[in-house]
């Protein structure tokens, strides 16, 4: 395929290792510059001749060495003949040789790798390597990834996929070098099962995009693509409209048999509770591996704290229990904040004792350790990541509501006093946005609050910036496409569904559409570009409901409920882990006879409801109920295949039907809300 087309960047000056003074390399590139002490001559394919010193060459080269000290030849070897290498190529090579300098921009990269990779210079090669990490961008990783493989250069090439693997999205966007792909690295990348796309429907697009490069030349190819794509999880009508009828489908016969099998599967899928046996899920409706875990750790339930942890596979839309729970027992109204693999728990409560303990969770090595105490003691935290330091503001200690805020640096280990707020904040929320850290509501220990600040860390310093429309304790925020989103929490009368956005630019808020459950104190997080609102407390109890915000349709969606009710429970993301199969849902071929069991349990009970109401209705009113259940029931299964980014809006809250196995929720407000900053002091 060639060389990647490249923009030119800056220079990029280079260096490895320390093997000798700067004075002694300087000096002895000064006597080759010289043709002093220099006991051998390079001649070129233009004739021209370049003094060296042998001993160098052989140190920084395979190629001279064996060159210089073969014993093939009768006497020593002192002139030699270089094919294939300019002069220019030559003298920059020997600069890296004799001053470990090596000046690489986007233009040159590519020869100097190749020159290097020829004579054997490995620390020279190394450092082009390196450099293309650097300026892999969704236009260019393809190129580089061809390149790579066609020298050999495993690492990169290695570096390169995964780069590809994650984002996929914008390559396929963006990029004109996966059109000149040949059949077989096409099918290569689209057939991998750690594949990130959104939607299934990506892939069919990349894969017309590619024919359409050379349309009578590609067009055979046509099934051999088609196997590529989870068909089973595209949008049914996405499936019958663009793909089922186009012209490349239909003009193939051999395709018929594909087409075939996905339609049985879309029509089992309408009728899975009817089906007898278990169902299994075929290979074209078996999702393809997140690259982000969502971990959900800790909170409160069942009248007590947990150190339960579950984590969100969410192409197969499924939460997985981890079994790797802090052994010191569980905390509620903490924090969470990642650093690299790393999950650092913060503060919390354990119904007794206010912390100011922290953890950490090595995702990796799934081991936990304790690391340095905060210097008060925080419950209700807020917490923040900005530049790998990990950012704890306000809480409450027992006894006061804090305005302070410190900061911890995983390197030593320590943490370090930042300036106070401006206002004291107990069950705010905090999240990191273009370099600033941005607090947002809370309580004062009078009233809920709906102020919010801004923290610059150059200055240390916190401003406030415009109020929020409501007020807000046991609220969330996170940062979202350039601006923070603030939702839910308590007003200080009733838990809140609503939702509401601050834009830096103009210190604007604006409001957001409503959530499905109102909830306070529950966990946020943003992955597969949506936000995700995790469990709460909705005034009455507990619950476990999920539900996602995608500001493209600027709709909330139901996503599968976790396997416990909690609050006060803390979310954080993983991007990358190495050991990603250790987090999420085992057994994908399961997956559709789990849905008919849910499916038939919530079709029990609505039939169940529905005999009570026969019991106590009229004849009308059983027929608007039984309307409103199919109608439901059709909402479900149109979401089926949505894998998360449907193309309807989510059906109506089903009644609660708690997955097997998972604790009753309280009836009533859990005991902690005696402690939930939401009702402290407020009577």
């Amino acid at each position: 395929m060639g060389e990647a087309n490249l923009t030119v960047g800056k220079p990029m000056e280079l260096g490895s290792g320390r093997c000798m003074s700067i004075q002694a390399m300087q000096a002895l590139f000064e006597l080759k510059e010289n043709n002093q002490l220099c006991d051998a001559t390079i001649i070129l394919d233009d004739g021209s001749e370049i003094p060296v010193h042998r001993a160098i060459l052989c140190a920084c080269s395979a190629y001279f060495r064996a060159l210089f000290t073969t014993t093939l030849h009768n006497k020593e070897k002192n002139q030699v003949h270089l094919p294939g290498v300019s002069s220019e190529m030559l003298q920059t090579l020997l600069v890296y040789v004799y001053l470990r300098k090596l000046d690489l921009d986007d233009d040159n990269v590519y020869s100097i790798l190749i020159a290097a990779d020829y004579l054997s210079i490995l620390g020279a090669l190394e450092l082009c390597c390196k450099y293309l990490e650097t300026i892999l961008k969704p236009a260019n990783s393809i190129g580089i990834l061809t390149f790579a493989r066609s020298h050999f250069c495993r690492d990169l090439a290695i570096i390169c996929w995964t780069y590809i693997m994650k984002n996929f999205g914008q390559i396929a966007a963006q990029s004109s070098e996966i059109l000149s792909l040949s059949l077989r690295e096409l099918q290569e990348i689209i057939n991998a099962d750690n594949l990130n796309v959104k939607s299934e429907e990506t892939v069919w697009e990349i894969i017309l995009r590619w024919i359409d490069f050379s349309t009578e030349e590609r067009k055979v190819h046509i099934v051999d693509l088609m196997k590529c794509i989870r068909l089973g999880l595209l949008d049914t009508q996405f499936f019958l409209e663009r793909v089922k009828d186009h012209p490349y489908v239909t003009g193939c016969e051999a395709s018929r048999p594909m087409i075939i099998e996905t339609l049985k599967f879309l029509y089992d899928l309408e009728m899975i509770t009817h089906r007898d046996g278990e169902v299994v899920t075929p290979e074209i409706a078996r999702p393809r591996v997140p690259h982000e875990i969502l971990f959900a750790i800790g909170g409160w339930s069942g009248g007590s704290p947990t150190n339960f942890i579950e984590t969100y596979d969410t192409r197969a839309d499924r939460w997985v229990k981890v079994e790797e729970v802090d052994p010191t027992g569980p905390r509620a109204y903490h924090g969470t904040a990642v650093v690299g693999f790393n999950i650092y728990v913060i503060g919390g409560f354990d119904g007794m004792d206010y912390f100011n303990s922290c953890r950490c969770f090595d995702a990796v090595l799934k081991t936990w350790r304790e690391i340095a105490p905060m210097h008060a003691r925080r419950c209700y935290v807020s917490t923040a990541v900005l530049d790998d330091q990990i950012y704890a503001m306000g809480g409450y200690d027992g006894h006061h509501r804090q305005n302070t805020a410190e900061k911890y640096d995983y390197k030593t280990n320590q943490w370090s006093l930042i300036a106070p707020m401006n206002m004291q904040r107990s069950d705010a929320s905090a999240c990191t946005l273009n370099g600033k850290i941005y607090i947002t509501g809370g309580f004062n220990g009078q009233e809920c609050m709906h102020s919010a600040e801004v923290y610059d860390p150059e200055l240390n310093q916190w401003s406030l910036i415009a109020p929020m429309r409501s007020r807000r304790s046991g609220v969330s925020c996170i940062a979202y496409h350039d601006q923070v989103y603030v939702i839910g929490g308590f007003n200080g009368i009733s838990r809140m569904c609503s939702g509401e956005k601050y834009n830096p630019q103009n210190n604007v808020w604006t409001t957001i559409p409503d959530m499905y459950n109102p909830r306070s104190n529950f966990a946020i997080e943003v992955i597969d570009d949506m936000i995700f609102a995790i469990g709460g407390f909705n005034g009455v109890t507990t619950i476990y409901h999920v539900e996602c915000f995608d500001e493209k349709t600027n709709e909330w969606y139901e996503a599968t409920d976790m396997n416990i009710y909690r609050s006060a429970l803390s979310a954080c993301v993983i991007d990358g882990l190495p050991n990603v199969q250790d987090y999420i849902h085992k057994h994908r071929d399961r997956l559709m006879e789990e849905k008919r069991q849910k499916m038939i349990a919530l079709e029990n009970q609505r039939n169940m409801a529905g005999n009570v109401n026969n019991n106590n209705n009229n004849a009308q009113e059983n027929i608007a109920a039984a309307v409103n259940i199919n109608m439901q029931q059709f909402n479900i299964l149109q979401q089926l295949n949505a894998n998360l980014n449907p193309a309807l809006p989510p059906a109506a809250q089903p009644a609660q039907v708690p997955p097997n196995p998972v604790p009753n929720p309280d009836p009533q407000p859990m005991d902690i809300d005696n402690h939930n900053e939401d009702n402290v002091d407020i009577q």
